[in-house]
């Protein structure tokens, strides 16, 4: 299933900055992995936010919640999930 994921990370102006640095690093390692392993299949920066929209591939609702509910940064993140079918007038054969 595909999944269009909007996250919003909303860090505390208080966190030390060893800290953030720290779940920044951890997150972009799990995104990275997940982006080897064909489960995170695009992965965009929305300009002048820190804020990403991305696709995910899983097999169904829950292991989109569990990958989600993994990541590092999920505390700190506003998230917004659209599940996608294919559109019956779509010229593409698939959804590459």
């Amino acid at each position: 299933m595909l999944f269009h994921v909007t996250m919003t990370v909303r860090l505390p102006a208080d966190m030390p900055p060893d800290a953030a640095a720290d779940l920044k690093a951890r997150e972009k390692a799990i995104a990275a992995d997940l982006q080897r392993g064909g489960k995170w299949r695009h992965l965009w920066r929305v300009a002048g936010a820190y804020a990403n929209v991305s696709i995910f591939d899983v097999a169904d609702n829950a292991e989109l919640h569990d990958i989600l509910t993994g990541l590092p940064l999920f505390p700190y993140m506003d998230i917004a999930v659209t599940p996608l079918c294919r559109h019956p007038s779509s010229v593409r054969d698939g959804d590459a």
